[in-house]
């Protein structure tokens, strides 16, 4: 006989934890949670919060060695003892202990594999789970590519690379997204000779060409070597070292990370038993998180859309609200905020200068260097860039595209103003403080002014 329940959801991360959470605090729901190997799910466990410890321990090695003596602060090099930023890193996570007691104040928790029988039942081992509503969150995983020898060489992934207890020398990066370039940097600010190898023609494919350009600059200025347009045509083993074919050289090195994409985590779920139509695995949703079975939602990684944590937890509270509410909420990315966390960061919202003029809108642009803001002179930066596009005949501001340290803080603020339909000029006549890094949104704006204001100086 089937355990029923309001609600099951198969999964234990970002989307799963917070579609639970609001069906159980909003709804009263009686929730089921399945999870089959790691309780909080990728984000505070293995992917968000541990890279983004190891990317603050990096940034301090480099400013110091790059900055300290100019500002006659008494510092040797710095270096990294990896195995104590593992255990702080390790630290900063809650236990699996921890998670279990937390989750299950609220829900019935199950660890198993999951498949459904049909599109209101779960199977896990010898139990059925029955509900009216199922929400699938089972998210991703590294995606392994198809190049002969890949078996024969010891690849990591980011997972296998937070756990390293010693600098890889070499380190060949498959994948120019936003996980490869930021341990791309990581590791060569820890010490390691790293290249990026990328298929596409530029790194950070989704980002705007030149903001992605001013990134890979930077990048490149830091000794970090970078390969587009070609990808690894053969790994093999050679003694302690993988040698990588890449655009008809070879390049060897100690280790290699991939980076190059995701894989859902759809294969043991029997989703056809459920009428779960996919595409590539992931499985089709529509703007209110509803697969094409009628009992069936799905959210994050697993869902066909943007991968991040904050739209998985979005995603979440659409699919509850349409199970629950009256279904009227419906998701919507036209503000999405989005950042690499690299030194500098790209962050951006709204279009691209192609997405814009591919949309047909009257596209203009304006610009300001990140060299030219009084804030980024206190670390001599050379590389990073306030791209602002705009309707010329509406004047509205259609994307914003910062390339600097704390960019993702200044683009999260802005998200407001695309949501509101703020215009160009808007941006240029607004307050702006002095001397930070946000100004920079201000200079490139006033270029669209007819009467651009002069730039502001200190007068201390």
């Amino acid at each position: 006989m089937s355990e029923r329940f309001d609600l099951i959801v198969i999964g234990a991360g970002s989307a799963a934890r917070d579609g639970a959470a609001r069906a159980s605090r909003d709804y009263g729901a009686d929730v089921a949670m399945i999870e089959r190997e790691r309780w909080g799910g990728g984000c505070p466990n293995i992917a968000c919060r541990p890279t983004k410890a190891y990317l603050v321990a990096a940034e301090q090695v480099h400013d110091i060695n790059a900055h300290a003596a100019t500002r006659g602060v008494l510092a040797g090099p710095a270096a990294i003892d990896l195995g104590q930023l593992k255990r702080w890193k390790n630290s900063l996570r809650r236990s699996q202990d921890s998670w279990v007691e937390l989750l299950a104040q609220r829900h019935t928790l199950v660890q198993a594999e999951a498949a459904f029988v049909d599109p209101r039942t779960v199977r896990i081992g010898e139990r059925e789970l029955t509900a009216e509503r199922i929400l699938v969150a089972t998210g991703s995983r590294t995606a392994v590519p198809r190049v002969p020898g890949i078996d024969d060489v010891p690849w990591l992934d980011h997972v296998g690379a937070l756990e390293l207890e010693s600098v890889p020398p070499s380190l060949l990066v498959v994948g120019g997204g936003p996980v490869g370039l930021e341990f791309a940097q990581i590791f060569a600010r820890f010490g390691s000779q790293v290249t990026i190898v990328n298929h596409g023609d530029q790194i950070a494919a989704r980002a705007d060409a030149e903001a992605a350009s001013e990134l890979q600059a930077a990048l490149e200025a830091e000794g970090i070597g970078v390969v587009l347009g070609s990808g690894v045509d053969a790994f093999r083993r050679e003694s302690d070292l993988t040698v990588a074919t890449v655009a008809a050289r070879e390049l060897r090195v100690t280790d290699v990370l991939l980076a190059s994409g995701r894989t859902p985590n759809t294969e043991e779920l029997a989703l056809d038993a459920a009428g779960v139509e996919t595409e590539r695995g992931f499985v089709v949703v529509d703007d209110h998180q509803r697969t094409t079975a009628d009992c069936v939602w799905a959210a994050g990684d697993v869902a066909i859309g943007p991968m991040f944590t904050p739209t998985a937890q979005y995603q979440a509270r659409v699919a509850i609200d349409d199970m629950f509410g009256d279904g009227t909420r419906r998701a919507d990315y036209r503000a999405l905020p989005t950042a690499i966390f690299t030194d500098p960061e790209l962050a951006a919202v709204g279009l691209t200068e192609a997405e814009a003029r591919a949309e047909g809108f009257d596209v203009d642009v304006v610009k300001h260097p990140l060299k030219a803001v009084t804030r980024a002179q206190y670390t001599a930066t050379q590389h990073g860039l306030y791209k602002v596009v705009f309707d010329r005949t509406t004047r509205r501001v259609l994307g914003v595209h910062v390339v600097c340290r704390g960019g993702s803080d200044i683009i999260g603020g802005l998200a407001v103003a695309l949501k509101l339909s703020a215009t160009v000029d808007d941006l240029a006549l607004v307050h702006h403080i002095y001397p930070s890094l946000s100004e920079g949104v201000k200079a490139a704006a006033e270029q669209a002014l007819s009467s651009p204001a002069p730039a502001v100086e200190s007068l201390e």
